[in-house]
């Protein structure tokens, strides 16, 4: 039986609630079993908007859940709105923090949460946390409060230690998947694997990748020997090749593999044992790791590459003669991320080898050696999209670009859905021209109809903020540093952009009118980053009084005077402000 606040507008975690239609001709059986097909949580969302009916039905059938931000809804709330949900998704921090904007202990735990989920969901099976901090208190409590948990990712999470992981080893006995990707954690050393029970055997994704400290190869190959379904490794670099060949006899059934080092000097016999083992993946389709892989052992993968779509080489920094070697063997890929070591040549050979190539992630070695002159540039994103057109997601950084060539670009590849270009050198103009790079992003927001992420650089005035917004219909998040002329330019955004979900703003001249233009727009988006702006606490302080439904949040850096607003975080929430706020955060 239904609690009647619990059937109520106000309960609702992502509306106001259903609107009262008369009564619509389906019996409840009818309607849950309809939206069973229903997978998306925004689909979901909008379908709870039908009517009480369907908004009852919705609650009662819905088993996952998504939190695109912890604090935009409390505990409380979702417990009494879902009774029956069993994976969770839910991302903290906003996206700076992986830039070091955000102190370390602003917020995003997750032990409120998993103190709520230990009370209403026993059956929670699933936990994926982004940008949150997690305990060893938290793991304990969630490896001890839900007897048929099976997956938890902890992607760019921080807090816990090797007592966490223990923990989960040691209750979790049908853990499925385990992915730590891109967390910080200073004390977890190697001796947690051996926690795992003997009998232990459910694992089917493994991924540590991201922790430093030497593990325990013994417990690590008893533990993939015993896990006859595992299809996801990544290791990290303490595994060496040989060790690593030792694994793969035991995982035949891998589809994602990442490696550990390739520094170790191999005798020919091993040389050809680990060459072997590679070309026995015959389901490899996604690669990665390959710390240290230099020309000698490149080789050992061709056998493995014929069949992947992904291939992440972030870790290696190679050169333009081997990475193009290697392309030759992946006329697959659809999937590729690599540092700038390669040079143009390296990108030229993507052009040539990788025809069905979609997502292109170029990074850079050394983002902080502004005198560094290598690297990548127009001349290698050209060839890129004139080799493959089927190209909708780029990110890119480079120390030059020309507005020439951005037009080129999207007029090769008109269908990108996200496309970040990282010019690092702020301000930085069209180095041919000398001019800004509007008519650049001009062209993405003209010619990219289906763009819905945006990044932009370089030196640019309000005039690409104004083809921004008034060609970027579908945009929902735009990313923007060292940009701008006055406050029309983020004006001109909030105004044009009818889908903008998130925002973020750093280094820019835009001030208080710009940032209450968009007092109502912020109640339809999910936030709004602006850090080093010319906005003041007093602004912030309007904004607060006149949108009570939206938490703003002011973080100034040690020794301002008070008056400029340094970070604003601005978020829209059912929950009021958070009660977790630690000093330096002034809620408005």
């Amino acid at each position: 039986m239904d609690h009647p606040s619990e059937d109520s507008p106000s309960s609702s975690a992502n509306s106001h609630g259903p609107t009262n239609h008369p009564q619509l001709p389906f019996p409840d059986e009818v309607l849950e079993k309809v939206l069973s097909f229903v997978n998306s949580h925004k689909d979901r969302s909008s379908v709870s908007l039908v009517h009480k009916d369907w908004y009852n039905a919705e609650r009662w059938t819905r088993s996952k859940l998504f939190i695109g931000n912890c604090y935009s809804v409390s505990p409380e709330i979702v417990a009494r709105r879902f009774p029956r949900i069993k994976s969770v998704t839910l991302k903290g921090k906003p996206r700076f923090s992986d830039f070091n904007m955000l102190p370390r202990d602003w917020g995003a735990n997750v032990h409120p949460w998993l103190v709520m989920f230990a009370k209403v969901y026993p059956f929670l099976e699933e936990l994926r946390l982004k940008r949150m901090t997690v305990t060893d208190e938290s793991l304990e409590l969630l490896a001890k409060s839900f007897s048929g948990f099976k997956v938890l990712s902890l992607s760019s999470c921080d807090g816990f230690t090797e007592n966490g992981l223990k923990a989960l080893a040691s209750h979790c006995r049908n853990l499925t998947e385990l992915d730590i990707q891109d967390s910080i954690s200073e004390d977890v050393g190697g001796g947690w694997l051996s926690s795992f029970p003997e009998n232990f055997s459910s694992l089917e994704v493994l991924n540590f990748a991201s922790l430093n400290s030497d593990i325990s190869f013994d417990d690590l190959e008893r533990l993939v020997s015993r896990c006859k379904s595992l299809r996801v490794l990544k290791v990290n670099e303490t595994i060496s090749l040989d060790q690593l060949q030792r694994l793969l006899v035991y995982a035949p059934l891998l589809t994602e593999l990442g490696t550990g080092s390739f520094m170790q000097e191999l005798t020919p016999r091993q040389y050809e044992e680990v060459e072997t083992a590679f070309s026995n993946c015959k389901n490899l389709e996604a690669l990665s790791g390959l710390w240290d892989a230099n020309s000698l052992y490149l080789p050992l993968l061709y056998g493995a590459c014929a069949g992947l779509t992904f291939l992440n080489l972030s870790d290696a920094p190679l050169q333009s003669g081997d990475f193009a070697k290697l392309l030759v063997h992946c006329p697959n890929l659809r999937r590729l991320w690599v540092i700038d070591t390669v040079e143009d040549k390296g990108l030229e050979a993507v052009g040539s080898s990788c025809p069905l190539l979609e997502e292109l992630r170029v990074f850079p070695a050394d983002p902080y050696d502004r005198h560094h002159r290598d690297g990548v540039s127009e001349s290698g994103f050209l060839a890129v999209s004139r080799g493959c057109p089927k190209l909708h997601y780029v990110l890119y950084f480079c120390r030059r670009m020309t507005n020439a060539a951005v037009i080129t670009i999207v007029k090769n590849c008109p269908d990108f859905t996200h496309f970040r270009l990282c010019i690092m050198t702020p301000g930085q103009p069209d180095h041919l021209t000398n001019e800004p790079m509007d008519e650049a992003f001009g062209a993405v927001a003209k010619t990219c109809s289906k763009l819905k992420r945006l990044s932009v650089s370089g030196l640019l005035t309000d005039a690409s903020f104004e083809y921004i917004g008034k060609y970027a219909k579908n945009l929902e998040t735009l990313s923007v540093a060292f940009a701008g002329s006055s406050d029309w330019g983020m004006q001109s955004v909030l105004e044009g952009c009818p889908k903008l979900r998130k925002l973020e703003i750093r280094d820019c001249p835009f001030g208080n009118t710009a940032l209450l233009s968009g007092k109502l727009k912020y109640e339809t988006m999910r936030s709004l980053w602006m850090s080093a702006c010319n906005v003041t606490v007093k602004g912030c302080g309007i904004l607060a009084r006149e949108m009570p439904r939206l938490n703003v949040e002011v973080i100034n850096d040690e020794g301002s005077d008070g008056s400029q607003a340094d970070k604003v975080y601005v978020y829209r929430t059912v929950a009021g402000p958070r009660r977790d706020a630690p000093g330096f955060v002034l809620t408005l």
